[in-house]
């Protein structure tokens, strides 16, 4: 059985890399072969799937999708742009902005408020937008693991290590995910001002977009506030996060229906909510139930400590890199959501505790994927926008700034980790 599992777990990833159309088919699938062939139980089901990071993750997005709608997020570019003097400026602070708002929604929507500023920016002065919208996607990228909220991988640990919002900022005494995050920021920060040095074309705003709804920002403000409040309730049902963003959801569509009358919105809003992304998340919780159930986690977690010879820097390292390797080429949420698990019982063999080994995935998981174009769900989503736009975007092109941006990140954020929990 153990075989069985190992085999149809490698084919999953293989699939995976193969056939990124077909990601959410084959996950679904093969979670339905792994309950059939009595892998994984057929009663273990339901509680092997992580229900409050697919509440949270369909409550948010659902949010996010009325708050693009509300123009809140360009009248926010619009208000950085009309303050800063040149085109450099203009793009470093649209990075980091996209890097702000990513930390508290999906880096893809964040491509998708920022982008259409930076497209307008670059037909106004007449350059080509292809860097621009590189560094906007990489920066959300990196800040996806600044917060519970920030990317499904930081949502899978928060689920996995029972982390709430306030632990990626201050946890076990020591300074969280939120800090390490932005040192690589400001570290990265240093790279695009050297890349984008000779973009010195002076700009100005004429036209500026206009908030026609605040409600939906008092939304995303309140979702965080409650979040945090929630850190604070012992013993809380394990779902309390998920519901938190799932009624906030509902009272948003609620609003956009009875007073202001938008009989689209239902539609328009539940739409938007990525149902192929839950798919495969339900799938993988069940795959990687399945090859717990039988033993595979615990004999991967074992050639980590082989490799690493039981040095926990030399683990640590192995973490970081192998991540960034393996995140370059393949979604991170699979890998992200196959290694938690390997990361607690290679930390229980050691008889430490496992948080500098969650640390050390996410940063290397998160981050990795912004080397490559296929490395991120953002990046592609970038490279969408601007095929449609006429940009061909080679490889080489993207990897010119997105190589040094990421080395950089991980290596500052690979380095201060450690040390705070040395």
């Amino acid at each position: 059985m153990k075989t069985l599992a190992l085999v149809l777990f490698l084919l999953t990833y293989l699939l995976l890399i193969l056939l990124p159309k077909y990601r959410t088919q084959t996950a679904v699938v093969v979670a339905i072969l792994f309950v059939a062939l009595g892998i994984l139980p057929f009663n273990k089901v339901l509680t092997t799937i992580d229900w409050n990071v697919i509440l949270m993750i369909s409550g948010t997005m659902g949010i996010v999708s009325l708050f693009i709608e509300s123009k809140m997020p360009a009248a926010m570019a619009d208000f950085i742009i009309d303050r800063v003097g040149s085109v450099k400026w203009v793009i470093i602070s649209l990075s980091l902005f996209a890097g702000i708002i990513s930390a508290f929604i999906d880096n893809v929507a964040t491509v998708l408020i920022v982008a259409p500023v930076a497209l307008n920016l670059a037909k106004r002065i007449n350059i080509s937008p292809v860097y621009m919208l590189i560094a906007i996607s990489i920066s959300s990228n990196l800040q996806g693991a600044a917060t519970l909220v920030g990317d499904t991988t930081s949502l899978l640990l928060g689920g996995f290590a029972n982390m709430d919002f306030l632990d990626f900022f201050f946890f076990k005494g020591r300074i969280g995910l939120f800090f390490i995050v932005q040192l690589g920021a400001i570290v990265s920060s240093l790279v695009l001002i050297v890349f984008f040095r000779k973009y010195n074309q002076p700009i100005h705003l004429e036209e500026k977009e206009k908030v026609e709804d605040m409600f939906p920002t008092y939304l995303i403000i309140a979702m965080v506030v409650l979040l945090i409040l929630a850190s604070f309730i012992p013993n809380k049902p394990s779902i309390t996060n998920g519901l938190i963003c799932v009624i906030l959801l509902q009272i948003g569509l609620v609003k956009e229906l009875l007073i202001n009358k938008n009989r689209n919105a239902l539609n328009v809003t539940l739409l938007q909510i990525d149902y192929q992304t839950i798919l495969i998340l339900m799938s993988l919780f069940i795959i990687i139930g399945g090859i717990t159930e039988v033993g595979v986690i615990n004999d991967i977690s074992r050639l980590f400590l082989k490799f690493g010879n039981g040095g926990l820097f030399t683990v640590y390292s192995l973490f970081v890199w192998f991540s960034v390797l393996v995140s370059a080429f393949i979604d991170n949420i699979p890998y992200t959501a196959t290694m938690l698990p390997v990361a607690a019982k290679v930390a229980a063999g050691m008889g430490i505790q496992p948080y500098i080994l969650y640390y050390g995935l996410l940063i290397g998981a998160t981050l990795g994927g912004n080397i490559t174009p296929i490395g991120a769900s953002a990046n592609i989503t970038t490279l969408g926008i601007l095929k449609n736009e006429g940009y061909q975007v080679k490889a080489r092109d993207f990897m010119k700034l997105s190589v040094p941006f990421t080395l950089s990140a991980v290596l500052s954020g690979y380095i201060i980790a450690w040390f705070i929990w040395l």
